[in-house]
């Protein structure tokens, strides 16, 4: 019996933006446009550095859940806050877009909760750097299985590969939806997360029902400089593969189908959660029993409203604007 239409299981992240110039980033030693995993001291570092400052809940595949929440279908997510003000507000902003935090805050623990100090440059790209926090111990533990195997669609965060416990947690929620009859998939996170566990992200292409990624993390995972290449390996190995393309066509493949889908071209006020949006806007698709087409149109509009504005999650009603675009 399907308890929730969509859960995600993945890091738990108060985002933390600033805006700032390139000689910002170079001054204090940040690598553009990539995210990176910081300490407790460096992640302290930067925060002190951030000048009007924004804070939000946030973390890749929570922001997809938040979007698919907002959009008014049934969603939770698994993750892990400590029981401080950041990790209450978290909980909090998951329940104000309609999505249930199926997890009770840690209390008593040292680590507290998770943040990315976002930076975002006049040309809209957007420079991470994380502290993971409490989200690292993320464990089998934290699974409900009536949750996650009450999933009609679960999607899984790669970045939880890099604790072996994560690991664990992942594997036990994609089981118990996978059992259940619901279809459980992954984000690619990013090219770096790929290259740190390529070969259980091949294997796990394998055994998942969807993988959904961009360029990047498609040809890294697959190792070749051939974004066809990469996709022709995946269409093979993968039920159904999503490639997002930044200002190009979105190639989605299911077996023998293939669908290419044209993106407008828009200049980003701010690209933080690109990805996550856009995998909202294809899930709610997926979800709801769209077509391949409709999905990955809705993917795109749902990407294109969250670059307009500085923040990963959506301002506009997305809903609204698949009304207006003939899709619902």
């Amino acid at each position: 019996m399907t308890k929730y239409q969509a859960v995600g299981i993945g890091n738990a992240v108060v985002d933390v933006i600033s805006q700032c110039d390139d000689a910002f980033l170079e001054r204090m030693g940040i690598e553009k446009g990539i995210m990176q995993l910081v300490d407790k001291d460096r992640g302290e570092t930067l925060y002190a550095g951030m000048e009007d400052r924004t804070q939000m809940a946030g973390g890749s595949v929570a922001n997809t859940i938040a979007g698919l929440g907002a959009l008014g279908i049934s969603t939770a997510f698994i993750g892990r806050v400590s029981y401080d003000a950041p990790g209450q507000d978290y909980i909090r902003e998951m329940g104000e877009v309609g999505t249930d935090f199926t997890n009770a805050p840690v209390t008593g623990g040292e680590l507290p909760t998770s943040r990315s100090m976002i930076f975002v440059t006049p040309d809209g790209e957007r420079s991470m750097n994380t502290y993971l926090g409490i989200s690292t111990e993320l464990g089998p533990e934290d699974v409900d299985d009536e949750v996650a195997g009450g999933a009609g669609i679960l999607f899984l965060e790669g970045y939880l590969y890099d604790k072996p416990q994560g690991k664990a947690a992942f594997q036990a929620a994609a089981r118990a939806c996978q059992t259940k009859g619901g279809k459980a998939g992954i984000s690619l996170s990013d090219p770096f997360c790929v290259e740190r566990h390529r070969a259980d992200f091949v294997a796990l292409a394998r055994e998942l029902d969807f993988v959904i990624g961009n360029e990047a993390e498609w040809m890294s995972l697959y190792e070749t400089s051939l974004l066809d290449a990469a996709l022709d390996r995946a269409s093979e190995e993968c039920r159904l593969i999503v490639c997002t393309r930044s200002g190009s066509e979105v190639v989605i493949k299911n077996g023998k189908e293939a669908v290419r889908i044209n993106v407008d071209e828009i200049s980003p006020v701010d690209t933080t959660g690109a990805g996550d949006q856009f995998a909202a806007g294809f899930l709610y698709g997926l979800a709801t029993g769209q077509s391949l087409d409709v999905s990955g149109r809705m993917g795109c509009i749902a990407a294109a409203e969250v670059i307009g504005h500085y923040g990963a999650r959506p301002e506009a009603d997305v809903y609204a604007l698949f009304q207006k675009a003939g899709l619902v």
